[in-house]
Formats: structure tokens, sequence, C-alpha cells
């Protein structure tokens, strides 16, 4: 289960790497970085993706992945996005970052200031 090699489009550099845990139906949203471009899989388990674009009007880009369907996404710095773990099981989603992470670099929002339904 490759991750990203560095010829790979959206390869942008090495800054971290990082693994997070989400609980079975748990939503971890909205953030937006800054300036860290994000590489992300999910080795373990399946998880729904939801990308809000700058001046889309609150158009949704919808992406699910994970050990059914094993890809990466490339999210650019300045994209809203959050996620939800869609197994019954935890799932692991591994970020391949092109910085190291830092506290002032990202925006947050809580989950209801975005009208998505999850």
């Amino acid at each position: 289960m490759p991750a990203m090699k560095s010829g790979d489009a959206g390869y942008s550099g090495f800054g971290e790497a990082y693994f997070s845990w989400i609980k079975a139906g748990a939503v971890k949203a909205w953030k937006k970085h800054k300036r860290m471009t994000l590489n992300l899989v999910v080795p373990i388990g399946f998880v729904r993706f939801v990308f809000l674009f700058p001046k889309s009007n609150q158009n949704f880009r919808v992406e699910d992945i994970g050990e059914s369907r094993y890809v990466r996404l490339t999210v650019p710095p300045g994209i809203w996005f959050g996620f939800k773990n869609l197994s019954q099981s935890p799932s692991l989603v591994l970020n391949i970052a092109n910085m190291q992470h830092e506290p002032n670099e990202v925006e947050r929002l809580k989950l209801e200031e975005i009208n998505y339904r999850w």
C-alpha cells in the first residue's frame, strides 16, 4: 500500500507525516491550512472527505477513500475541509505534509459554521 513517492503529482516537499485515528461515525471538521499542502491516505477503514473551495458558494466536493478505494488526495492550501469515519470501527488517516505542523498556520471553524449535512 504505497502512500507517496517524490515523483508523484501532488508532491511538494516533505515536512512531516502523521497518523490520526478517527472513531466510528465521528466527524472532524472544519479546517483550512494557509501554507500547508496535505496528502491524505486511509490505510485502515473508510473515510468521507468533504472539501469547500474558496468562492464556491457552498459547492462541496466529496471523496470517500479507504481500504476498498485506496487513493491519495492532495489538498492545497486555502481549502476548507472536514472528514467523517464511515466505518463501524476506527479508521486511520495518514497525512504526508510539505511542512511541519505550525499551530498558527491553520484556521478552524466549528462544525455548524459550514452548512453541510454529514
